[in-house]
């Protein structure tokens, strides 16, 4: 077999945002109710919970609590959405996947790691009797079909930017085996595998069939197949009876339940009643309740954080004077005082303190409101008014009442317009006289290596530079220039030299810049499940996770 996908001719950058491109990252505005993603009946798999040493239990149906919205994009190659993006790592498999703590990589659908990181070819041996969840065997021919939309320029998919500087292509060998063909060496592409997730091509390459994966549509080979979809209420998932692979589920039937409220995702965790048995993104001020009731609560800090985004094609955004302004009257010291009840640190990098790579920044926002008065001075800006759009994520939404007394205190008038994401982006995108935005993110949901976290916002031709009308500046083009040569860079000092170097100039230009960076919580009974690993990024995986041997 030659059968080869590559990179197709075309400018380098993709083509331009259209006005769907919010879709990419989150909308699916007006996706269908139930969805049973067109698969063949399934019954209940015969053994279950042979995975993670939790066989057993009692508990056959989990019932989770996601504090993010279901109803946005599914497509695993297109995806931002926390909700989403924890369910595919229980329905798709790639070809290796890594722990959802540690990132260590493991064999999924491949089954071995690269026998030599530092090569320029990696081999991969598909698992054998490797089926997606209609009963279809995996081949290689989906492998292909799924990096031939990663790499096209055309399509532009957000996965596109974690692979299109080091991935030259990818080509079968036989029937088993392809081959993976890089432009220099990059060790770091191991763990970036589980990023692309292998989708059927049987099912995804039919006509129309990614318009269906944003609005719900998931066919994997993973442990879980989706057996139901309802946006912006709940997905369930059964336990897939032909799965042979190395993470097993525990439990027959799952169900995550969509509640972005706060109080109402606290209550179905909580009390003797409760329905859940593990509930993420637990407000701060009901860790203690909870605690009180039995559960445990865990977590971990990390990249999660709150951004501020400017436009700059919008004056006076366009002068780097009033973007540093506003975030340096920002008081983080109340915001994490008040806002996050001290679950957080004031952002000294684009990078949090925790990672590898951080150092401070040249330019650290450290709260100087007469140093921000300065600089509104300097720009000859007066009496600005500022419409400051936001989601509506509970812990963000308990966050801005600061940065609005913070603006007010300088003289900037400031109203708050938080909302649900599919409708900040639906404005966004019809409406370029936005100015503002604040908005919470978190690529450690992709990796933790600095060159991914930079590139999932920092990419020419990506969705956030569009928003940011930023990318056709001087400034961007020596970002992006330093960005590719610690990409290339093979000795670690000199390349570690150069990520900083463009962290720096991230932080000065403060066009799309954390606030903050936070905690994550997750709250579960441990009378009830075992083995539960609290994430420092949205979302829950319980590929690891059973139910108490009673």
């Amino acid at each position: 077999m030659t059968h080869r996908t590559g990179h197709r001719s075309g400018s380098s950058s993709g083509r331009s945002l259209d006005r769907r491109a919010f879709l990419r990252y989150g909308g699916a505005l007006g996706a269908a109710g139930a969805l049973t993603a067109g698969l063949g009946a399934c019954g209940p798999p015969s053994t279950i919970g042979t995975g993670g040493g939790h066989s057993g239990g009692a508990l056959n149906s989990l019932t989770a609590v996601i504090g993010y919205g279901n109803d946005q994009s599914w497509d695993p190659t297109q995806t931002a959405s926390a909700f989403s993006m924890a369910a595919n790592h229980h329905i798709y498999e790639g070809l290796l996947d890594t722990d959802p703590i540690t990132r260590a990589p493991y064999p999924a659908l491949a089954t071995a790691l690269p026998a030599d990181p530092t090569a320029t070819t990696w081999s991969f041996t598909l698992r054998p009797g490797a089926t997606w969840h209609d009963g279809e065997p995996v081949t290689v021919e989906d492998v292909l079909f799924t990096f031939e939309r990663v790499l096209d320029p055309e399509v532009n998919t957000l996965a596109r930017s974690f692979f299109a500087s080091w991935l030259e292509g990818v080509r079968a060998v036989d029937e088993a085996t392809v081959e993976l063909d890089f432009r220099f060496p990059f060790p770091d592409a191991a763990p970036r595998l589980t990023i692309a997730k292998i989708m059927p091509r049987h099912v995804f390459g039919e006509e129309g069939a990614w318009d269906r994966a944003t609005g719900g549509l998931a066919v994997g080979s993973g442990p879980y197949r989706q057996s139901a979809h309802h946006p912006k209420s709940n997905t369930t998932f059964e336990a897939f009876e032909e799965y042979n692979g190395p993470r097993y589920p525990a439990f027959r039937i799952m169900n995550w339940r969509s509640v972005v409220e706060a109080a109402p995702r606290v209550a179905a965790v909580s009390g003797h009643s409760a329905e859940a048995q593990i509930a993420e993104n637990i407000p701060y001020a009901n860790v203690q309740q909870l605690r009180d009731e039995g559960l445990q609560v865990e977590g971990g800090a990390g990249m999660n954080h709150l951004f501020m985004m400017f436009n700059t094609e919008n004056p006076p955004f366009d002068d780097i004077r009033v973007r540093q302004a506003l975030l340096h009257a920002i008081d983080t010291e109340q915001l994490i005082e008040v806002g996050l009840k001290g679950y957080g640190r004031p952002a000294t990098s684009f990078l949090d303190t925790d990672n590898p790579a951080h150092r401070p920044a040249a330019t650290v926002y450290s709260y100087d409101p007469d140093r921000a008065r300065q600089l509104l001075d300097e720009a000859g800006v007066t009496d600005l008014s500022i419409n400051l759009m936001a989601v509506n994520v509970s812990w963000a939404v308990d966050c801005l009442p600061t940065i609005k007394e913070s603006w007010d205190a300088i003289g900037v008038a400031t109203t708050l317009e938080p909302q649900e994401t599919s409708a900040l982006f639906t404005k966004m995108d019809q409406d370029r006289a936005y100015q503002a935005v604040a908005a919470v993110s978190n690529p450690n949901q992709f990796g933790l290596d600095a060159d991914l976290i930079l590139r999932y916002n920092y990419t020419r031709g990506g969705l956030w530079m569009g928003y940011t009308g930023w990318e056709g500046s001087e400034a961007a083009d020596e970002l992006f220039a330093l960005m590719d040569q610690a990409t290339e860079e093979p000795e670690p000092e000199r390349r570690l030299q150069l990520t900083h170097r463009a962290l720096d100039l991230v932080a000065e230009q403060a066009v799309l810049y954390p606030v903050v960076h936070n905690e994550l919580l997750t709250a579960y009974d441990p009378r009830v499940i075992t083995g539960v690993r609290a994430q420092a990024y949205p979302g829950i995986n319980v590929l690891q996770t059973g139910a108490v041997v009673s």
